[in-house]
């Protein structure tokens, strides 16, 4: 079995070591003997959509998320309708931000989204910032690290629900966005090193999309839940 990853522009978003978080897809997948074909992308132009099974994007600053959705924008509708048909994507803090109809920067410069989903973000002065817990009903509780000046308000299934931090904006008490096989989400660090079973929940999403059920066989995950506990930990005996 193969997949196609594409990972967008990494060179202009990769904060917080985001990069990870392919490494990870790659390597999992690789221990079971799946094939994972990473691409990185660095224009639109070497976008072949018909090819893709799943799409990561990182983070970055204002200024490259404002590059970037540039880019994107000339093949705003081909990238809705790939995430419309399904196609998994993990995208993380101005990746998630760029997802939407527009991001508002800190000097209240407006940021067009590609409108694959309809939500918008707005930043403020104070950055929320921190260590992050969050249970999900489906990957159990995850463990992250946010620094975020955006707000990011939408109606969509959330990734799950703040146990400690922020999340999406600070107020609701929900964190990231769930819409068929998107996930989007504020949390860094990277992500998917400490939450496996996130990972694999990626990685069955895009085996059932390609090749019908799936199941994933089992990996010696001891390194990972004992890096995810004592994050867990620390965050929880902190204050915000």
């Amino acid at each position: 079995m193969k997949l196609v990853l594409y990972n967008l522009f990494p060179d202009r978003l990769n904060l917080y070591g985001d990069r990870g978080n392919v490494i990870v897809l790659q390597k999992r997948c690789e221990w079971r003997g799946i094939q994972l074909e990473v691409v990185d992308i660095k224009s639109p132009d070497c976008l072949d959509f018909s090819r893709v099974d799943l799409i990561f994007i990182g983070g970055g600053s204002d200024r490259e998320q404002g590059l970037v959705t540039k880019e994107l924008l000339k093949i705003k509708h081909e990238f809705k309708a790939c995430i419309d048909d399904g196609v998994g994507c993990l995208a993380i803090c101005g990746g998630y931000q760029l997802l939407g109809n527009y991001y508002v920067t800190s000097d209240g410069t407006p940021i067009m989204g590609l409108d694959v989903c309809d939500f918008y973000s707005e930043a403020q002065k104070n950055r929320m910032v921190g260590n992050v817990v969050i249970y999900t009903p489906d990957s159990g509780q995850l463990v992250g690290f946010e620094n975020h000046s955006g707000r990011t308000f939408h109606r969509y299934e959330p990734l799950g629900k703040v146990i400690k931090g922020y999340g999406n904006n600070g107020e609701d008490g929900w964190e990231g966005l769930c819409y068929k096989n998107l996930i989007g989400s504020y949390l860094h660090g990277p992500l998917l090193p400490k939450n496996p079973l996130l990972a694999d929940r990626i990685i069955g999403a895009a085996l059932d999309r390609k090749y019908g059920k799936k199941d994933l066989l089992p990996l010696d995950d001891r390194l990972e839940f004992e890096a995810h506990s004592i994050a867990e930990e620390i965050c929880l005996r902190t204050s915000v």
